[in-house]
């Protein structure tokens, strides 16, 4: 019979990062928001979260190789907004961010979890970041959890 792993949503004892762009910062401050609430829910203690906040989105992978790097973190929870403008710059910038945090994530063996919302306009970040679509940091969040906790039942 096969033998089945998954990770536990319990975050008492775990410590993260809290990774935050101050770009879109009307955005980025409601995803970080539901992260805290859902990091709390679920366990976490308050001292145990550590929030950083970056210029941009495109800071984020450098600043959380850092945090990574210096072993003190279960995982680390990416959360920005990207939001189209009238150039194809938004697409650029989403994707080397989203290859930067998944290249961390693979360098490190940590789970560095994406939470970074892409929108064609305000109005859409703002139903992903606590409207009508849920809040994607909180979302982040309870991935990291669980991912945090699953490196933990299969090491």
């Amino acid at each position: 019979m096969a033998k089945h792993y998954e990770g536990i949503l319990i975050g008492k004892g775990l410590k993260f990062a809290v990774v935050v762009s101050r770009f879109n910062e009307l955005i980025t401050t409601r995803l970080l928001e539901g992260a805290r609430d859902a990091l709390v829910r679920h366990g976490v203690a308050e001292g145990d979260m550590d929030i950083v906040w970056t210029p941009g989105c495109l800071e984020i992978p450098l600043i959380s190789k850092k945090l990574a790097q210096s072993n003190k973190y279960d995982a680390i929870i990416c959360l920005g907004a990207v939001i189209r403008g009238g150039t194809p710059h938004s697409e650029y910038v989403a994707s080397e961010v989203n290859r930067g945090i998944g290249r961390v994530s693979l360098d490190t063996g940590l789970p560095v979890i994406q939470g970074i919302i892409t929108a064609d306009n305000l109005e859409q970040a703002i139903q992903r970041a606590g409207a009508k679509e849920g809040n994607k940091g909180s979302v982040a969040a309870v991935g990291a959890i669980e991912m945090a906790n699953l490196l933990k039942t299969i090491q």
